[in-house]
């Protein structure tokens, strides 16, 4: 895959909710597993997982030389980043095409973003 790019694409996660009974879990992880596993049989696959809840984010920030951790969430809102999964494409129209799978393996809302420059072959 030549003048490829990575591709962030992000699984966004809601706060609220109920979460998926049990057996719609497992079929999500055996959708999510065929997706990771077609993105590898086709050259794009780069890296994917699955984030714990905001709760347990730890946030650093520079106050003049020192470094104030402070125990998360880092912000309140109504969705999070719930997992991730960097991909190869050639364009944005091949990485929402991965999109799209992820959004049908997923059931969540898929957010593409490119990198900036090309991927390292």
């Amino acid at each position: 895959m030549t003048n490829a790019r990575y591709y962030l694409l992000s699984v966004v996660q809601p706060t609220e909710g109920t979460p998926p009974a049990p057996d719609e879990m497992t079929r999500i992880m055996a959708n999510l597993d065929a997706f990771h596993q077609e993105l590898k049989d086709a050259g794009a696959w780069v890296f994917a997982g699955g984030l714990a809840a905001p709760g347990t984010a730890t946030v650093l920030r520079a106050k003049g030389s020192d470094v104030l951790t402070t125990d998360g969430p880092y912000i309140e809102s109504k969705e999070y980043l719930g997992g991730l999964c960097i991909v190869k494409a050639p364009d944005l129209d091949a990485a929402l095409g991965w999109g799209r799978k992820a959004l049908h393996a997923t059931t969540l809302p898929i957010e593409v973003r490119p990198f900036y420059g090309e991927a390292e072959e």
